[in-house]
């Protein structure tokens, strides 16, 4: 089943038990997807995939944990466990993360195996992580491991 088809089981499933919360947030990832099926009507590939789902979801996710920032700095507390309540809501729907340690050991496959030596072959690196874990490793933090192992070669 695909991740929107997940999505539209979950929405009915809360619209039946009356989740206002949690139907929100799942009208939201059905907007961002009609949103990308427009912006796709242009291009060769008119299909919303997997791929592209796990891009919005992520893109949807970031913009929350800014939000959730934004208001710890604000001190609003009730609209910080709102932004996290929805970030748990579209976690749902993304493959399993990779814990710390697995993305060390991927990023240290992903240097070997591009030759990267220095801080300039980072683009590289991401190219193979992103072309084999996207949706299951979070980059921010494979950007920052990369920074520390090719920083000491």
């Amino acid at each position: 089943m695909s991740i929107f088809e997940n999505v539209n089981k979950a929405l009915s499933e809360s619209l039946k038990n009356k989740q206002s919360d949690r139907v929100l947030t799942l009208r939201a990832i059905v907007s961002a997807k009609k949103d990308k099926e427009i912006e796709k009507r242009t291009s060769d590939k008119k299909e919303v995939t997997n791929e592209d789902m796990i891009s919005i979801l992520n893109k949807m996710l970031k913009q929350r944990n800014e939000s959730v920032e934004m208001y710890l700095k604000a001190k609003r507390q009730d609209l910080v466990d709102k932004e996290k309540n929805e970030i748990e809501i579209i976690k749902e729907f993304l493959p399993q993360q990779l814990s710390t340690d697995e993305v060390e050991k991927v990023c240290a496959e992903a240097i070997s195996s591009s030759g990267a030596s220095s801080l300039k072959d980072m683009g590289k690196v991401m190219q193979i992580l992103k072309s084999k874990y996207i949706g299951k490793i979070d980059f921010s933090l494979a950007g920052k491991i990369l920074k520390e192992k090719l920083k000491g070669q």
